[in-house]
């Protein structure tokens, strides 16, 4: 235990800070190592502000922490500037507890790493790593952590452990607060407090008497109170997030254990959880999932008892609204496909166990209660995991369907609670009742079945007085129902700030008030989230409700979850699909209240934050429950920047692309013969005239030019049509010279030819089209905005493939994932009419293809030991993540794809033009594979193994070109 470095004596007065924000910068630019993390500029401020809550206070400044002796001198700081600080972590908190109009302090960038412990039985974890990172970890051991919020691919450990998190699956046994077994964190006062040290609790006493002695003061006063005991007893029998963990004095007794476990479910109010070590539960592979629909709520809860003690671990309830909601998807399950609703409910329950032979046996055992149950549509199981999915997407796809259909302008609203089970349907009921009195027409309702937990979710509108009036008499006939049956406002989502000014009446005024002395004993001067958790004035979750105006319609449906942000390549340099529609939300918002200042500020700022340095890899939207490709529109917005001599200029390089190629080839070629720093000299003189989204800075790692592309051939029997990439013939392959063979063969080297090769070497023809070097997937045209180029492009090269395929018998197999993925879509760019003519076209990747076709038939491999691979965006967009795996397994013995991958952001040519994006991208991953050794280094598009050569110093080759070697 050790206290943080404090505030140097400097740091200029509180009311200059408060008043300047260049002095807030020095004073917190102060309390950290790298003044270049501190920041008060308007438009980083406001991107941080916007969280997944219907609240919004925009921060007086935000700085990216990266210890926990910073910390405690950034709360130091904050109390010198007498602002409140507000710790961030994922962001995907709903009720509020993740922002502040203070200092926010980010804790997610600089705090990812984690250490699996005893085989993956623990592990030790900091804040800033996801869920779904960290049980990537641990699936390697068959474990994972015990917490399972369906918020996994986003929210944090840092937010798992401040909302108590639990999920579908954990219950009470499982979540954050029953599995953790010691916490690092960091008190208001700087004392960092490890609960893993042997002496913790003599510490704590030594360094915070005061504290110390006052949890031990509250621990005897909450167990002395007979009535205090039963109500703390009552509520933590349920799920519950509502107010402190109070179960805390009654489950431990040193005062550092009892502080470490009120730390969980605290929501940044008592101190910043640094690291935390968990214990895990094992991995269930095997799984039997069913939707059971029954004739109304009644019958649904009675089946609770029988279905949990045959085994079920899942119960998932679906009300008849949310049954609704189903039958209006694209591809309705058929259990709710013809079904009329009326009162119907519906139980989606799911076995699982270790092995195949034990699932079988609880799948029987349960199968006399299970046909016992009055279902409407049967009560089958099914294993099948494509089954399994769409039972899934039904009830993950509730929020996705309602978030999605709400009227622009509206906040999407999801609650939860939690009551005893015997009085589970008499609640749904009177929800249900409440949303027909308030006109919450669209609402349904759904949870968490065999924990009494339901989920309910809603749209408002919080623009007009009316608005927020009927959302306040809504809330507090809720509150009524609740507590009337004895249950919790809050079982996994927070208190927050929605729920803040209620805990009084849930608790009653004695065990408020032992809240209220926790707060000050270990937070005395107020600084650390005030307004969450615990609050005195009733109407503050009225007050700072976001306005949402509307401004595209491609985003507009956006609720700012922040599920997008874990998997956004420029989340570190610039800005977050998030924040790019936060920020369009701000502009238009400006210009409205007629903000001129601000509203010139953000929109300067947008162009390289949000545009120009996005990758646009839309991963985004694999990410997004709503479907918004964000990537898609700074693409557009690119696109409406440019003048019609800009369009005229692209539809120009399209028409001559063979002859464009050639030339960047022959540039590139006479750069390499050019002494470099005459080459940077020319090219920064350029940028600095305007042409930066053109012209690459020029760097030594910029490879020559590539080969031609292969000439035409027609074989007969052809089994595919092979369009090379022309990236491959832009750039040359890693590691080659002018005219750079295969050294093993004395043949072309390049991805192109070592397909080709491939190709023969399996007895497998393939056609190369005619005229190839003038045809393109139209990637670079769409990526940059030229929509003139890229329609001409479009019909050009889909028109000769459509010949060369035969209409389509034969598919088309390119090289270099982004372009097969580029060639999927490329039909987009024809005018709707055009369209339908190729719809018969099939595009295949070529690690797809190899896999499938030519693996079986060519010799067997030399393997190598072990190869470090990069899967790409693209190869997630195109489903062949599996593909690219089995043939890198091919070729080597060990495969390793790094925890921390993610898109490389070199995104065609925007790792050339903004490498800064790049580098932040690509950072992490580059150091996990710096940290091993591997006997060779593969990726399957071009660009990204540039990208990733830069960023590691390690030759990054297309596998097909390692396969090509293995089998020659």
């Amino acid at each position: 235990m050790s206290p943080s470095a404090a505030t140097p004596s400097s740091a200029p007065a509180a009311s200059e800070a408060l008043d300047r924000p260049d002095r807030l910068a020095e004073l917190l630019a102060a309390c950290v190592s790298d003044p270049a993390r501190v920041t008060t500029d308007v438009p980083r401020r406001v991107a941080a502000a916007h969280d997944a809550s219907p609240y919004l206070f925009t921060p007086r400044a935000v700085v990216r922490a990266a210890s926990a002796a910073e910390v405690g001198a950034l709360m130091a700081g904050a109390r010198a500037a007498g602002l409140p600080l507000t710790l961030r972590s994922g962001g995907t908190s709903l009720s509020g507890q993740a922002g502040g109009d203070g200092i926010l302090v980010d804790v997610r960038s600089e705090w990812r790493t984690a250490e699996v412990l005893d085989e993956g039985l623990r592990i030790r974890v900091q804040p800033g790593l996801t869920v779904r990172q960290v049980n990537a970890r641990l699936a390697r051991y068959g474990r994972r952590l015990g917490p399972d919020p369906a918020s996994e691919s986003a929210c944090t450990i840092g937010g798992l452990v401040a909302n108590n998190s639990s999920g579908m699956n954990c219950g009470t046994q499982d979540n954050a607060y029953r599995t953790m077994e010691s916490l690092q964190f960091v008190l208001p006062s700087g004392t960092v407090v490890d609960t893993a040290l042997p002496d913790a609790d003599q510490a704590l006493r030594a360094r915070e008497p005061e504290l110390h002695a006052g949890l031990l003061r509250l621990r005897d006063r909450v167990r002395a109170s007979a009535r205090s005991r039963a109500t703390v007893e009552r509520l933590f029998s349920m799920k519950n997030t509502m107010g402190y963990g109070l179960n805390s004095f009654l489950d431990h007794d040193e005062p550092a254990d009892i502080l470490a476990h009120l730390m969980i479910g605290s929501e940044g109010t008592l101190g910043f959880v640094g690291e935390a070590v968990f214990r895990t539960v094992p991995l269930l592979p095997h799984t039997a999932t069913g939707l059971l629909v029954l004739p109304g709520l009644a019958e649904a809860t009675d089946a609770l008892p029988a279905l949990l003690a045959a085994g079920a671990r899942t119960a998932e309830l679906l009300d008849a609204a949310s049954l609704r909601v189903a039958q209006r998807s694209p591809d309705p399950v058929d259990d709710v496909r013809g079904l009329r609703v009326e009162g119907h409910a519906a139980l989606l329950v799911e076995f699982a166990e270790a092995g195949a032979e034990p699932l079988a046996e609880r799948v029987a055992a349960a199968r006399q209660p299970l046909d016992r149950l009055p279902t409407v549509t049967g009560s089958s199981l099914v294993g099948d995991p494509r089954l399994r999915a769409r039972l899934w997407h039904l009830r993950k796809g509730l929020y996705t369907a309602v978030a999605g259909a709400r009227r622009p302008g509206t906040t999407a609203l999801l609650e939860d609670i939690a009551v005893p089970m015997d009085r589970l349907t008499r609640t749904c009921e009177g929800l249900t009742g409440l949303f027909d009195r308030y006109g919450y027409q669209d609402a349904v309702i759904f949870g968490h079945a065999r924990d009494g937990n339901l989920h309910f979710m809603l749209t408002q509108d919080f623009d007009s007085a009316p608005e927020v009036e009927r959302y306040a008499r809504f809330t507090d006939a809720m509150v009524d129902l609740v507590l009337d049956a004895g249950g919790t406002l809050k079982a996994e989502h927070g208190t927050g700030r929605a729920m803040a000014p209620f805990v009084r009446r849930q608790y009653g005024d004695e065990l408020y008030d032992v809240m209220r002395e926790l707060k000050r004993l270990c937070d005395p001067h107020g600084v650390l989230n005030p307004g969450v958790l615990l609050e005195d004035d009733p109407a503050a979750h009225l007050r700072n409700l976001k306005s949402i105006p509307e401004v595209d319609p491609a985003v507009d449906a956006c609720v700012e979850c922040g599920y997008c942000e874990p998997v956004c390549p420029t989340a570190g340099a610039t800005t977050t699909p998030r924040q790019r529609i936060a920020l369009q939300r701000e502009i238009a918002l400006a210009a409205a209240t007629g903000d001129e200042e601000r509203r010139r500020a953000l929109t300067e700022d947008y162009a390289y934050a949000a545009v120009d340095s996005c990758a646009a890899d839309s991963l985004c939207v694999t990410a997004c429950p709503v479907t918004i490709d964000t990537g898609a529109v700074m693409k557009r917005l690119r696109a409406e920047r440019h003048g019609a001599a800009a369009q005229r200029a692209g539809d120009a390089v399209a028409r001559h692309w063979g002859t464009a190629v050639k030339a960047v080839r022959a540039g590139l070629n006479t750069a390499h013969a050019v002494p470099a720093p005459v080459l940077r000299t020319a090219t920064g003189a350029l940028r600095r005239l305007g042409a930066d989204e053109l012209v690459p800075a020029w760097a030594d790692d910029i490879p020559r030019g590539g080969p031609a592309r292969p000439a035409p051939r027609h074989p007969a029997k052809a089994r595919a049509v092979f369009f090379a990439a022309c990236i491959g013939s832009v750039f040359a392959p890693e590691g080659s010279a002018p005219g750079a063979t295969n050294a093993a063969a004395g043949e072309a080297a390049g991805a192109a030819a070592a397909f080709l090769r491939l190709c023969e070497r399996a007895g497998v023809p393939v056609t190369v089209p005619s005229g190839l070097a003038g045809l393109c997937c139209g990637t670079p045209w769409q990526s940059k905005g030229y929509t003139a180029g890229h329609r001409t492009m479009a019909a050009r090269t889909l028109e000769a493939l459509w010949e060369e395929s035969d209409h389509g018998r034969l598919p088309v197999v390119c090289d270099a994932s982004s372009c097969t993925h580029g060639l999927e879509r490329l039909h987009e760019a024809l005018p709707e009419s055009g369209r339908a003519r190729f719809a018969s076209l099939r595009f295949v990747d070529s690690v797809a293809f190899t896999a499938e076709h030519l693996l079986p038939a060519l010799p067997e491999p030399r393997r190598l030991g072990s190869l470090a691979l990069h899967p790409t965006c693209s190869t997630v967009h195109l489903g062949v993540d599996d593909a690219l795996r089995t043939v890198a397994a091919a070729v080597s013995d060990e495969v390793t794809v790094p925890d921390t991958w993610g898109c490389c952001a070199f995104a065609g040519d925007r790792g050339l033009l903004h490498p800064e994006i790049t580098a932040s991208a690509v950072a992490a991953q580059a150091a996990e594979i710096d940290a091993g050794t591997y006997d060779a280094y593969a990726s399957c598009n071009r660009t990204c193994e540039m990208g990733m050569t830069r960023a590691t110093g390690h030759p990054y080759r297309h596998v097909l070109e390692l396969l090509d070697e293995a089998t020659a």
